[in-house]
């Protein structure tokens, strides 16, 4: 039996449920690893959890020195804890890692998927550096970091780290793509991913090229319980069926600002005059204040982290929630939302995988991935209508496709 478990269930099947259901009713011989994207959520998991003792990675004064959450992961993989952590703490995992991993019997229990490749942000100048000091040198497309050198506190501490544990591949003549190691997943007893929409994920590319094998399940409710079986699409086509009703999607003047393909991309807004971007502004004030009549309270809205100032404006910018968030409650009592992105994959990661592997990422299903895991941070989890205005055509039209689908 493939040990990967893909619980590719829609949002509100009961996927974590499901999940703290199977840890309460476990054996005491048997160990979990639950990571979840947010330190937030670590300690509801705690608390969810009854019939075992769990413990979270802290930074904590040992005599004289400091032991940091890492070091403190460690310890409790150690001690065969059961342990609570998040993505970023995980995403350190190293050689040691592996070893207690294997040695504890651990299952994992992966809340969301984890950003397992990212382009490494290193200025030209820092990695031409690095290699006239001869501290890194490429092989095999891999970067390794001079062994002779290994010992030497440089700036640069975080690429030997990644370059040691032979996680940094060069592309492209100055670009580092880190990678997770993909063989932690073989260290565990089993593994359980809960997400939504998997094939969209570039964790998917990512097993897929590393040859991972793993299979579907969803989460249900059966006997009173949440449990995993096996990949059915009933509960979606159920809970699209109520969605449609419950969401009111705008169509009008404002969206005439995202009609092209590429509108509202990334580089659409690095590209445009700030007269352009004004008006993006103008319509989501406009929406919220005179169409909606939105309280502050009740207004979420996204764009790009790095334009949030430029669109952000009076009666919603505390509303503000990141494009990427995942796996949180926080924002349930939000009834009208205004997504003013047109989502793409980064670049850089588009030609890696296409260029290194000849894999292509489907663009349009990754975008609407996305975007409905945003929206499930509403109301809408909990059934409540709400509004929608989404200003870029192409991501209007795959929602509605989905909708419908």
């Amino acid at each position: 039996m493939t040990r990967i478990k893909i619980v590719d269930s829609i949002m509100g099947s009961g996927k974590t449920s499901a999940a703290i259901d199977m840890m309460n009713n476990s054996g005491t011989d048997e160990n979990f690893i639950f990571i979840t994207p947010y330190l937030d959520e670590v300690d509801r998991i705690k608390k969810s959890i009854s019939s075992k003792q769990i413990y979270e990675p802290k930074v904590k004064k040992k005599g004289d020195k400091t032991q940091y959450k890492f070091e403190s992961f460690h310890e409790l993989l150690s001690q065969n804890k059961n342990i609570v952590a998040t993505h970023n703490l995980f995403k350190n995992a190293n050689d040691e890692t592996k070893e207690l991993i294997l040695s504890g019997n651990y299952t994992l229990i992966l809340d969301e998927v984890m950003e397992v490749v990212e382009q490494l942000r290193v200025k030209k100048h820092d990695l031409t550096t690095l290699f006239e000091s001869k501290l890194i040198y490429v092989e095999g497309g891999f970067v390794k970091w001079n062994e002779e050198k290994k010992d030497y506190e440089t700036r640069y501490d975080d690429i030997r780290d990644m370059a040691l544990n032979n996680n940094l591949m060069y592309f492209k003549d100055n670009i580092l793509i880190w990678n997770f190691p993909a063989d932690i997943f073989k260290m565990f007893k089993e593994v359980y991913i809960l997400t939504y929409m998997f094939d969209a994920q570039i964790q998917r590319y990512y097993y897929d090229i590393n040859n991972i094998k793993y299979q579907k399940y969803v989460s249900e409710f059966i006997d009173g319980q949440y449990r995993f079986t096996k990949h059915n699409t009933e509960y979606e086509s159920i809970l699209k069926a109520q969605l449609r009703n419950k969401i009111k999607i705008y169509e009008g003047n404002l969206n005439t600002v995202g009609q092209l393909d590429y509108s509202l991309s990334s580089n659409w807004y690095k590209n445009k005059s700030p007269y352009t971007i004004k008006k993006v502004k103008n319509n989501v004030f406009n929406y919220f204040n005179n169409i909606v009549k939105s309280s502050s309270d009740e207004a979420m809205w996204t764009t790009y982290s790095e334009h949030k100032n430029k669109v952000k404006g009076n009666g919603y910018t505390k509303g503000f929630v990141s494009c990427n968030a995942r796996a949180t409650n926080d924002f349930k009592h939000k009834k009208h939302l205004v997504y003013t992105i047109n989502r793409y994959v980064n670049t850089v990661l588009y030609n890696y995988f296409k260029e290194k592997y000849q894999i292509t990422i489907d663009q349009d299903a990754f975008a609407l991935s996305e975007l409905v895991q945003w929206i499930w941070r509403s109301a809408i989890r909990d059934g409540e209508e709400i509004t929608l205005y989404i200003p870029s055509l192409r991501m209007r039209e795959l929602l509605i496709e989905w909708l419908n689908g």
